[in-house]
């Protein structure tokens, strides 16, 4: 556990916008106290580092000149383990004497299960303020707590490595990912290779590695597929035109997705524009390609059977991607190069294979592709659940 020495806490308690302290005269406002001990656990920015509560000075830094002594310093340790603040935060209490003068200092660690609750409200502390958590604060804290663990992709299986489509890794996708004089002078067998890319853990292919490469992925993860259909009108209750389930390896299913919406795009000739006739689609390739392959990137593969799914109306296509928003992507910077990634393995696999030619660029290229098309702009909206992205078409 982390904690401060005396010079530090004389240089932080003069510190008036630091994040890290928190100045209260006396241990009476215990509600206050409270929430500044669930921010501080909550640690929003990302510091790693401990805040204080430092009892026994005023506003402007100036002590206080209050007795420590151990009816406070039970008061204040019972704040702990009263039932008020959860998951319990990790925090310590004692009396320290900093330049001559007694302080109580409560010093709380950042929590490793946040968001951490006080009375059933997650706080969180911006600069030397301490405020309620937005909706999209509490989503960050809880993937930042998901994030401490493995990322499902690179979660060990418990299929076997025979399980893995071995020879199409070999030919097809370690060309890719090893240089060719390094893949030259390997003598190493091929499953320490794949343990080397993460696609084996141990004895165990790795999830990521099963839906890329896996002989049945659907068998290993039933949601690793992708369901289409088009319909006759704006309706879902319309006539079905045409429906497939696209399964198989994921390459296998990015290669029909690209094959499905080049058969499916209208392409009008316009003769009105001068003596060269112009061939416009009434969507770009481009536009459906990035957003099709940002679905398989980010979607959530954990917890769920649903499939990415396609919705090709006659006023418009829609795109669902399982899960929500991860990470440090927010409903505010989604296509601005803002990038965190659910599934790191399989958005390096896709990289390698060549279906993402660079991290980020993927909304910012679909953006730019409806623009120089005439389309509509892309709307997006966003559920717990999941994701959705919306083209209409060229007018």
């Amino acid at each position: 556990m982390i904690q401060y020495t005396d010079a530090e806490l004389a240089s932080l308690s003069k510190d008036l916008g630091s994040e890290s302290v928190k100045r209260k005269r006396s241990g009476a406002d215990r509600q206050g106290i409270r929430r500044n001990i669930c921010a501080f656990a909550n640690d929003i920015s990302g510091r790693g580092e401990p805040g204080v509560v430092l009892v026994g000075l005023e506003d402007d830094g100036t002590f206080a000149g209050i007795r420590v002594d151990d009816p406070l310093l039970h008061r204040l340790a019972q704040m702990r383990s009263d039932g008020a603040i959860l998951p319990l935060p990790s925090m310590s209490v004692e009396r320290r004497v900093v330049e001559g003068c007694e302080l109580a200092v409560v010093t709380v660690q950042p929590s490793v299960d946040a968001p951490v609750r006080f009375q059933g409200r997650v706080w969180v502390r911006v600069g030397p303020t301490v405020r309620q958590a937005t909706p999209d604060e509490e989503r960050q804290l809880s993937e930042r707590r998901r994030a401490a663990d493995l990322p499902f992709d690179l979660r060990s299986a418990t299929a076997k490595m025979g399980d893995l489509d071995r020879a199409r890794i070999q030919h097809s996708y370690l060309p890719r990912a090893v240089a060719q004089e390094v893949l030259e002078q390997n003598e190493r067998p091929l499953d320490d290779q794949l343990r080397s890319l993460r696609l084996a853990t141990g004895d165990h292919p790795t999830r990521g590695a099963l839906i890329a490469f896996g002989r049945v992925p659907q068998f290993w993860s039933p949601c690793a597929y992708v369901q289409f259909v088009r319909l006759g009108g704006a309706s879902l209750t319309d006539p079905i035109q045409t429906q497939a389930a696209l399964n198989g390896q994921l390459q296998d299913i990015l290669t029909q997705l690209d094959r499905l919406a080049e058969s499916n795009i209208s392409v009008r000739t316009d003769l009105t524009s001068g003596p060269q006739e112009c061939r416009k689609p009434d969507y770009p390739l481009v536009a459906i390609q990035q957003l099709t392959r940002n679905a398989l990137m980010h979607r959530s593969y954990e917890a769920t059977n649903a499939p990415v799914r396609i919705h090709w109306f006659s006023n418009r296509i829609e795109i669902r991607s399982p899960g929500g928003l991860y990470g440090s992507v927010t409903s505010a910077n989604i296509g601005t190069g803002e990038t965190d990634y659910r599934n790191p393995l399989i958005a390096e696999i896709m990289h390698r294979l060549g279906f993402a030619q660079r991290f980020g660029l993927g909304l910012p290229l679909a953006r730019e592709a409806m623009e120089t098309n005439g389309n509509p702009p892309l709307e997006f909206a966003f559920f717990p659940t999941h994701v959705s992205a919306t083209l209409r078409p060229a007018p």
